[in-house]
């Protein structure tokens, strides 16, 4: 089995003015071997909160571009990762996950309960969708993105996740329980119900595949209800370095996050301290496991298989 060649973002808690906020690797694990094409530390980064401003998040490709989302900036670069452009709104903030159908690029903006669409062909923010919940019912409200006056500043379901298929636009996040559907009619479906605490969820073969990050596993569960379970990988105390930051500003040993389907046997998942981990679905183990530090502070945000040569 030839194994992949990757893509990854990281975001690094606690770092101070200066230094390193995350950055993008190139893991290639049949040649053995990693490098580190961007590193994040921009000094207009906000250092308030959890995580925050820091780090690159969600991957995404278009033509011959890399797409990279942090906070509340998307950037886009060319294969050599050189900046082609880069593209703010008012309503992009703590984004996530990225994912794209056709030239439509899909943004989780968890800070405003959103999803933000971006145009690839025209480098504009084009429609924006608030999602709440009206009792049992989850309701999406369309919005102008251009225009002031929008949703809320607010945070109750922290969304973090979206994936685009023929089917529709499916979110989830931290506090949603579900995986949720958006239709072409704007409604919004419960497609099945999910841990809280999870990361990363999406449609895999008849069922879903997701980050139990509350649980430090990575699980995928047919619609039969069958389930694999995967153990994230952790390290001896001794190994980890904290370098004197409270809990407030780390990403706890184990903490999953960042998952890409490489084929229906074969899938990566990603951990803190910085750790990319190969599944293999059919033998039901780990087969391959890269850790790119052992500061706990950093992990892994973005998974994508790397599409250039």
């Amino acid at each position: 089995m030839k194994l992949p060649k990757l893509i990854a973002t990281s975001v690094v808690r606690g770092s101070e003015k200066g230094q390193s906020h995350g950055g993008v690797f190139l893991i290639d694990f049949q040649e053995t071997s990693t490098s580190q094409c961007l590193d994040w530390n921009d000094g207009s980064i906000d250092f308030t909160g959890r995580g925050w401003d820091r780090g690159l998040r969600g991957i995404e490709f278009f033509e011959e571009k890399i797409c990279i989302a942090a906070s509340d900036e998307l950037f886009c670069y060319n294969s050599k990762f050189e900046l082609l452009g880069s593209y703010k709104n008012e309503y992009l903030k703590h984004c996530h996950e990225i994912s794209r159908k056709d030239h439509l690029l899909f943004l989780t903006s968890t800070g405003y309960e959103s999803l933000l669409v971006f145009n690839l062909k025209t480098n504009k923010f084009i429609w924006g969708l608030y999602i709440s919940k009206n009792g049992d019912q989850w309701v999406g409200q369309r919005f102008d993105p251009m225009v002031s006056g929008g949703p809320p500043f607010i945070n109750n379901y922290h969304i973090n996740m979206v994936s685009v298929n023929e089917s529709g636009v499916y979110i989830s996040g931290l506090n949603t329980k579900a995986l949720l559907r958006l239709k072409s009619d704007m409604s919004i479906s419960t497609v099945c119900s999910l841990p809280q605490g999870i990361h990363n969820a999406q449609l895999f073969g008849d069922g879903v595949i997701f980050n139990d990050t509350q649980s430090d596993v990575v699980r995928v569960v047919s619609s039969s209800g069958t389930s694999k379970v995967f153990q994230v990988p952790s390290y001896k105390e001794d190994l980890i370095e904290y370098n004197n930051v409270d809990d407030s500003k780390i990403a706890r040993q184990a903490f999953g996050r960042g998952l890409c389907i490489i084929s229906p046997t074969l899938i990566a998942a990603g951990s803190s301290p910085s750790t990319i981990s190969l599944f293999d679905l059919e033998k039901h183990e780990r087969v391959a496991t890269v850790s790119l530090t052992m500061d706990v502070r950093n992990a892994i945000h973005g998974l994508e298989v790397w599409p250039f040569k």
